[in-house]
């Protein structure tokens, strides 16, 4: 079977869905792999290391021509679907729920779609082929530089001849993966940390890190399905949003991290609280992207600065500021489910698989996703 590395394309995309040091698996499992020209240029990887580790570089055309299975970092474009033939495979995070009407192109197409970000991450095997927490790992990390960059004076505490600067106080707002990796960021640096989540199960896992975990008397048990936050109904967000400005207002960093699978993220810094923050404090929204964010006036992919000086930094895609590490983390997720998905030469896309079954999205001309078609349901019965 011949497994084809696509260029991305997509602004600011710096990734790549294979490195080097991932073929010699693949090829040891009798996969012949096939580089688009370039495809490793923005990771810092010349073709000619792609051809050392044993794989072949091909013009765009021939990589869409000659595989039998395309591996990629992001959803393709309109122009990119169109080289891919039926009977083809695409496997990378295709943000199918953000995206459905890409995949019902691609079913009609007969191309079978398979998408990282469907992994059960609460699925201990799955974990090698988690590419959503390996890259909010580096998006925690990066968040984390950004805000030390912006801010105005040291993170930790430190003495000098000319007097003693106070460590920065930094919160994180969401202890997932991107959150835990943020809070050990920032600590490592000499803040003094705390962070704040709707799950009370996290509590431990700050706490581990060296973070204060915030209590509020309005505490909510927000725990939803599959490791995320439920999103809070309105009468629980107002209940807790005022005790939460007041932290907010205290703070001189704050990185924000909190997403809902396939929905507007949940505003967590509201205009009010910003208007509490000190002059010079800092926000990080991770989660601005065109859907909106947590803080209500990031704007995605622009820093701003507030009437009262507080500094907003909205980040669109923070791994692929980070390529040459957020490639090696990738390329070991898509590495291991490829090989989970191989049987005898060729892909097994069992339905009844724990794996296979929610990551294939379409297969065979079909929408597989029950999520997918109930997002393009709507659509249908207007048409």
């Amino acid at each position: 079977m011949k497994v084809g590395v696509a260029r991305e394309t997509a602004p600011g995309e710096r990734r790549v869905a294979l490195v080097p040091d991932a073929l010699a698996k693949l090829t040891a499992a009798g996969l012949e792999i096939l580089i688009e020209a370039g495809a490793g240029l923005g990771a810092m990887i010349p073709d000619a290391a792609f051809k050392a580790a044993g794989a072949k570089v091909v013009e765009t055309a021939d990589l869409y021509a000659q595989s039998d299975v395309i591996l990629r970092v992001q959803k393709p474009s309109p122009d990119e679907a169109r080289h891919l033939r039926k009977g083809q495979a695409m496997i990378g995070t295709l943000q199918p729920l953000l995206d459905p009407k890409l995949m019902a192109t691609l079913a009609d197409a007969g191309v079978t779609a398979i998408s990282l970000d469907a992994i059960p991450r609460t699925l201990s095997r799955a974990q090698t082929m988690d590419a959503l927490s390996s890259q909010a790992n580096v998006g925690g990390y990066k968040a984390v530089l950004l805000a030390a960059n912006a801010f105005g004076r040291y993170f930790p505490l430190l003495t000098t001849a000319a007097g003693t600067a106070k460590p920065a106080n930094v919160l994180i707002l969401g202890i997932g993966v991107a959150g835990l990796q943020a809070i050990g960021t920032a600590r490592r640096l000499g803040a003094v940390v705390k962070a704040y989540d709707v799950r009370p199960e996290t509590r431990e896992q700050a706490e581990s890190l060296g973070a204060q975990f915030v209590t509020l008397k309005t505490q909510i048990d927000a725990t939803g399905a599959g490791g995320y936050a439920r999103e809070l109904t309105p009468e629980e967000r107002a209940s807790q949003q005022a005790e939460l400005n007041e932290v907010i207002g205290g703070m001189d960093v704050v990185i924000t991290t909190a997403q809902v699978p396939g929905r507007k993220p949940p505003v967590l810094v509201t205009a009010e609280a910003l208007g509490k923050m000190k002059p010079g404090s800092v926000l990080v929204d991770m989660a601005a992207s065109a859907l909106g964010g947590n803080v209500e006036l990031s704007k995605a992919g622009e820093t701003i600065v507030t009437g009262n000086l507080v500094t907003i930094i909205a980040p669109e895609n923070l791994p692929a500021s980070m390529p040459i590490g957020s490639s090696q983390f990738y390329a070991r997720n898509i590495s291991a489910l490829l090989l989970q998905l191989l049987k005898d030469g060729a892909l097994n896309l069992d339905p009844a698989d724990e794996i296979a079954g929610p990551v294939t999205i379409t297969h065979g001309g079909e929408i597989r996703s029950d999520a997918v078609k109930k997002l393009l349901a709507p659509a249908e019965a207007k048409a």
